[in-house]
């Protein structure tokens, strides 16, 4: 009897072969891939593309015109041993181990403050973001007014309170850290709206029953708004730190080239690309420069995706 319902047994388990897609669904998977098909191209146009063709420019010398020799590793040597690239490296570590944490600290704080029931918050929280919505030329405009050595509202308010106010943009042991003040800022906006949304997705609940248990704000704002805030501080952290390493246009508008002494001290990796491309003429040693910063944006956005599974609380 066991060997006659033997083979009924290892036929009902026997996987069924899988089904063609019938009509309809082959029509859902063509519309659906229409409907992506713009998002693709364009990925595919202005992404992709110029990075395949930067990365293969890297290997060349290009002056633009589409005029270019194969020169292989040469570029590559050229820039290693080029102690422009040393110090943009480390003006870029400086300015982002500084700035991002700074902004992102200082975001959660009035995140949180402006998520109470307070009046006119429709109005601070407007104020906040105004600078994200302002033209970088503008922002470095003003700040470069408030910076200015000889008439600017910071030294004259230290002035008078008896305080010689430094040379914040043309004195290169401070420039930098003034470039920093400033784009942390300017982020300030865009990152709170982030937090925002974070601290109105928490359930009010944990909050009551902490109150219960007797937790005060401090110990509910670590053991409950931070942690539940963590995918949005890793959201801000990897939007930020791909910023950071590729700071320009607050460098170029504030300091600028013509004669400041801090322009070496505040060179970065994407302003040294923009020499050499845009104003020397080296586009295949300013490919070289960043595909080094892009392979420098991988390295440190894998290393993020990696450790968020430590300190990244989904539930």
């Amino acid at each position: 009897m066991s060997s006659q319902l033997q083979p009924e047994v290892h036929a009902a388990a026997r996987p069924k072969p899988a089904k063609p897609l019938n009509r309809m669904k082959r029509s859902d998977w063509l519309w659906a891939y229409l409907m992506i098909a713009p998002t693709l191209l364009g990925l595919g146009l202005f992404y992709i593309w110029p990075v395949v063709q930067t990365i293969y420019l890297s290997f060349t010398k290009w002056g633009g015109f589409g005029k270019y020799k194969w020169t292989g590793v040469d570029n590559y040597v050229l820039l290693f041993q080029d102690p422009n690239l040393w110090i943009a490296l480390k003006n870029t570590l400086i300015y982002t181990v500084l700035a991002v944490p700074a902004s992102i600290a200082i975001s959660i704080l009035i995140a949180v403050l402006l998520n109470q029931k307070i009046k006119g918050i429709s109005f601070y929280r407007t104020l906040y973001f105004l600078p994200v919505v302002t033209m970088a030329a503008a922002v470095a405009m003003v700040w470069r007014w408030l910076y200015n050595a000889d008439y600017g509202l910071i030294n004259y308010l230290l002035g008078t309170v008896g305080i010689q106010g430094p040379r914040w943009i043309s004195d290169p042991d401070i420039a930098l850290y003034a470039v920093i003040i400033v784009a942390v800022w300017s982020s300030i906006g865009y990152n709170m709206v982030i937090f925002l949304a974070g601290l109105q997705g928490i359930p009010r609940s944990y909050y009551e029953a902490a109150e219960i248990d007797g937790a005060g704000p401090v110990r509910m704002f670590f053991t409950i708004t931070l942690p539940l805030l963590t995918p949005s501080i890793f959201f801000v952290s990897i939007t930020s730190l791909i910023g950071a390493f590729q700071v320009f246009d607050l460098i170029y508008l504030m300091i600028g080239k013509l004669g400041n002494p801090a322009a070496e001290s505040t060179q970065t990796v994407a302003y040294l690309f923009f020499t050499n491309g845009f104003e020397s003429g080296n586009g295949g040693y300013a490919a070289a420069v960043a595909v080094v910063l892009l392979v420098l944006i991988l390295i440190v956005t894998a290393i993020q995706m990696k450790m968020q599974k430590k300190w990244v609380h989904y539930d």
